[in-house]
């Protein structure tokens, strides 16, 4: 019997941590909904597929936006969807552990606490997203140290500063790896006049992304729609064009951090000197980003192994450890 489970409820991707098992799920937080009867058609990977391609009575969507519910009834049956499929068929509600923005509004935190009461969970436990990829990253913060995070998700960035189980000085920034496509997309439509959709656009970023200029360049060939004659076209994008395309969003993310610099006190400042800047979630698989914020900040950086999943181990961290951790948790509620 699972009783307890924890979930990185990401913008991009959802993640389930089970005891035991580990990540057992780890599918895009999209749904597909038939638009007369409001009915849901699939969830996760089956509804991604179905992204630019649906008929006029099938749209699919991402219920999340920059890291909070955009809209309710969807993001309820999708954690329905994805509580079901971790604990499979049994008579006791799970304990959940799920990931907020660190600037989320009691508003917007109610909303999630709200959803997952009415997709199936009995108790819920929330907790801020720099705290739980600070665990998953093996960091001690309840130790008297200071310790950086920058959480680069598909909605938001997170950057906290947290010693003694809490958060000293955060900041979130609504930029993220979504907006990373969406300006990939817009330089590749500016340039080369060609219009692609956010999967290419995704694909880009994986396959040849990179946060600065490298002097070997990876490529690749792109598809899309010539927005002159309207015929489809290809064209050959590199990595050194990407960093062009997603420069100015990397700069509002060294802002934000400088703006969290300037919030720590000295002692917890000179912590983060000599140990280093964290960098954990999805966005940190960009190529050369700790080497870019390394030499925008003149703070060393480094990416965290499995940075994917940081926010999703350190929710199982939390669910094996509840009292250990329960200053860290943002609020509670049973029904």
């Amino acid at each position: 019997m699972i009783t307890r489970i924890g979930i990185d409820l990401g913008t991009a991707n959802t993640l389930v941590f089970v005891p035991k098992k580990g990540i057992i799920i780890n599918e895009p937080s999209i749904v597909a909904i038939n638009l007369k009867t409001r009915a849901v058609l699939a969830v996760g990977k089956e509804a991604k597929d179905m992204l630019g391609r649906t008929p006029d009575d099938i749209g699919a969507y991402k219920p999340l936006k920059d890291g909070v519910i955009a809209d309710y009834y969807i993001t309820r049956s999708m954690l329905k969807y994805f509580i079901n499929k971790a604990t499979g068929f049994t008579l006791f509600k799970p304990e959940v552990v799920i990931s907020v923005p660190a600037g989320i509004t009691s508003t917007e935190r109610r909303a999630v606490i709200n959803a997952a009461e009415e997709a199936g969970a009995k108790t819920v436990y929330v907790v801020k997203e720099p705290i739980l990829a600070a665990l998953g990253a093996g960091i001690p913060i309840n130790s008297p140290s200071g310790n950086m995070v920058v959480n680069i998700g598909g909605g938001t960035t997170e950057v906290a500063v947290i010693s003694l189980g809490g958060i000293v000085a955060s900041s979130s920034l609504r930029i993220a790896g979504n907006k990373f496509d969406q300006a990939i997309a817009d330089y590749v439509k500016k340039k080369y006049l060609l219009a692609i959709g956010e999967q290419m656009a995704e694909r880009i970023k994986i396959e040849v992304g990179s946060a600065m200029p490298v002097k070997t360049k990876l490529e690749m060939e792109i598809r899309g729609r010539d927005l002159v004659n309207g015929f489809p076209q290809v064209v050959t994008i590199h990595s050194n064009e990407v960093a062009s395309a997603i420069s100015d969003l990397l700069l509002e993310m060294v802002h934000t951090i400088k703006e969290v610099f300037n919030d720590t006190p000295p002692e917890l400042a000179a912590d983060v000197m000599d140990k280093g800047i964290i960098v954990s979630g999805g966005g940190a698989l960009l190529r050369n980003i700790d080497e870019y914020i390394k030499r925008m900040t003149g703070v060393s950086a480094f990416c965290v192994e499995n940075s994917l999943y940081s926010v999703a181990n350190g929710a199982g961290i939390v669910i094996n450890h509840l009292d250990t951790y329960r200053r860290a948790l943002v609020t509670k509620r049973f029904k």
